[in-house]
């Protein structure tokens, strides 16, 4: 019997090798609060690296772990506690699971990792205790006023009934641009000065001027449409942006894909009702020219985004009569992120790692898109009003990320950007960057 186990041993090793390789699910989410003290649990599925560090401006407390994600079970944060006041979370670019903490108390932080016991499983504890409020620290400043963040409306098309394109494989269109989409907006609500509303968030269908309202009420500033190609030429692959055509399609394959598209819905126009003829038809004009002519430069910041990454069927952005893109005053784009009807880039659209490239992507080309132009009004046109009063050199080490120097330096990634000139967030170990100080940093 002895001698059994002991031949045991290695598979046993190699069947823990592999689990511990196969990331970690973060369960649930608890916290508490008692005597000056506020705890935060997370559940987890296996033991966990994990790194914690402090940020001001606003206040908060940052958990990255290494190779994390959420439950599907776990779509929405516990509310705030003690020096907790919310809990968010987003997938990183890097594989990490990111947890902040948003804090209302100055606080003193202290983490550890706890076994498995009768009642719960791993666990990572956040212990926080009280030294003092920080409402004080933001009076300091009273001309202090932060910007809004920038709201970008994620699309997942079709749904419920509407399973658009099928694949040779019997994969759905719906469900690849719901898993897209969840990943994009991710991505998103984990940037600093950004938002993703997401459209759908389920398998259920939504008619396509629903989309558009959902969009407006959440104040979008970009309406970004998730979906999956389909032909009968099976040899037919890779990703196209579309925009608004006003005149019609710009060349046959986008008419048939604007009658497929469409097809479910009554098509009608934008109402004007409290307009005359004429003005509403030259206020519609005006409205959707300046609206395509943005769509038009992200959607072209998004194509040169996925080139990087993934096959590009078309160079340029594409336009038809697509009625989810045809709000006269919201910049709207719709991404065919590959083709469904191909069989290679079928089983690619079911691929996490796939699904992940093509949210960076097109969240790179937002990002750089709204760097470029900002709403006035927002976080993100602020800090690039900002002059730096001086600036530090910082030679890139292995493991450095434009997102993480930004977090150390206090500064804002975009700024990086632009201090250096940089289109993206590539960079390379040795490297030399310039990181802009800012007074008051």
């Amino acid at each position: 019997m002895h001698l059994s186990r002991l031949k045991m041993l290695p598979l046993l090793l190699l069947l823990f090798g592999v689990a511990a390789t196969a990331g970690t699910t973060v369960e649930n989410i608890r916290v508490w609060a008692e005597g000056g003290k506020t705890r935060v649990v997370l559940d987890l599925s296996a033991p966990v690296t994990h790194s914690i560090f402090t940020l001001r401006g606003p206040d908060r407390l940052v958990i990255d772990l290494e190779d994390g994600r959420l439950a599907d079970s776990l779509r929405s944060m516990p509310g705030g506690v003690g020096a907790v006041k919310s809990i968010r979370s987003g997938a990183r670019a890097d594989g990490k699971l990111r947890v902040v903490l948003d804090l209302n108390e100055d606080v003193r932080s202290r983490s550890f990792a706890a076994g498995p016991n009768p009642q719960y499983g791993d666990r990572l504890v956040i212990d926080l205790e009280r030294s003092g409020n920080l409402q004080t620290v933001r009076r300091a400043s009273e001309a202090y006023k932060p910007g809004r963040d920038i709201v970008v409306a994620v699309d997942a098309g079709h749904g419920g009934h509407d399973p658009g394109a099928i694949g040779r494989g019997k994969t759905r269109e719906k469900d690849v641009a719901l898993a897209v989409s969840r990943e994009l907006a991710a991505r998103i609500n984990a940037e600093s000065g950004m938002k993703a509303v997401l459209v759908r968030n389920a398998d259920y269908y939504v008619d396509h001027r629903k989309r558009m309202d959902i969009a407006h009420q959440a104040g979008a500033d970009l309406f970004v449409s998730i979906h999956a190609d389909a032909v009968t030429d099976r040899r037919a692959s890779g990703a196209t942006v579309y925009a608004l055509s006003l005149k019609g399609a710009s060349d046959e394959e986008a008419r048939l894909l604007a009658e497929r598209e469409n097809k479910s819905v009554q098509i009608g126009g934008v109402s004007l009702d409290d307009k005359d003829k004429v003005l509403a038809s030259v206020l519609l004009d005006l409205s959707q020219n300046a609206a395509l002519s943005a769509s038009l430069d992200v959607g072209a910041k998004v194509i040169g985004e996925l080139s990087h990454v993934v096959n590009v069927r078309r160079r340029s952005v594409q336009q038809a009569g697509l009625l989810v893109l045809k709000s006269p005053d919201m910049p709207s784009i719709l991404v065919e992120t590959a083709y469904i009807s191909n069989p290679t880039e079928e089983q690619l659209l079911k691929d996490k790692r796939y699904q992940v490239k093509l949210a960076d992507a097109i969240l790179g080309g937002v990002r750089s898109y709204f760097y470029a132009n900002p709403p006035p009004d927002t976080q993100i046109a602020m800090e690039m009003r900002r002059v730096p009063t001086g600036e530090v050199r910082h030679k890139i080490a292995r493991g450095d990320t434009i997102s993480e120097l930004a977090e150390r330096y206090n500064v804002s990634p975009g700024a990086i950007r632009s201090a250096n000139k940089l289109s993206n967030d590539n960079i390379r170990v040795g490297q030399v960057l310039a990181i802009p100080v800012f007074s008051g940093s």
